[in-house]
């Protein structure tokens, strides 16, 4: 935090002082059915060691955890509360290139949510620059009127 900081990071003889982890946030996706669920797996975590904050989101089955903690102990010590637990495995809708695409959409999922997995992108520069001059001038191009 100052100088006195700064030095006794050259001062220490011995390695027992561990590097304090990055603060982060840990999303998991958790199975609760009632509030007593939601308030053992909240007590669960908040128990830890590094933690700051939890939010616990029952409708989404959906646990937030800020702080300096490890992700893979803040699930192990979910999963120890007897629920299935996995991290949060979806992101945005419009952040996903083809949101309706084989294993990616989900129905269990949140609304406005989809799996995130790994997509082909199309490439503009992939295809040829004929393809490009007819695909302007194509009916299936819905903005071809107005280049004629």
């Amino acid at each position: 935090m100052g100088a006195l900081d700064y030095l006794s990071n050259f001062c220490t003889v011995t390695s027992t002082r561990s590097k304090r982890r990055p603060m982060q946030t840990v999303e998991i996706k958790v199975k609760m059915d009632c509030d007593g669920c939601e308030r053992r797996v909240k007590n669960a975590v908040n128990t830890m060691r590094g933690v700051k904050s939890v939010e616990v989101n029952r409708k989404q089955s959906r646990v937030k955890v800020s702080g300096y903690v490890d992700p893979n102990k803040v699930l192990k010590r979910i999963k120890r509360t007897g629920k299935v637990a996995e991290f949060w495995p979806y992101i945005p809708q419009h952040l996903v290139y083809y949101p309706y695409a084989d294993k990616v959409y989900d129905k269990r999922a949140p609304a406005g949510y989809v799996r995130n997995t790994v997509q082909a992108f199309p490439s503009s520069t992939s295809a040829a620059p004929e393809e490009r001059i007819i695909s302007m001038f194509s009916d299936d191009n819905v903005n071809a009127c107005s280049i004629m």
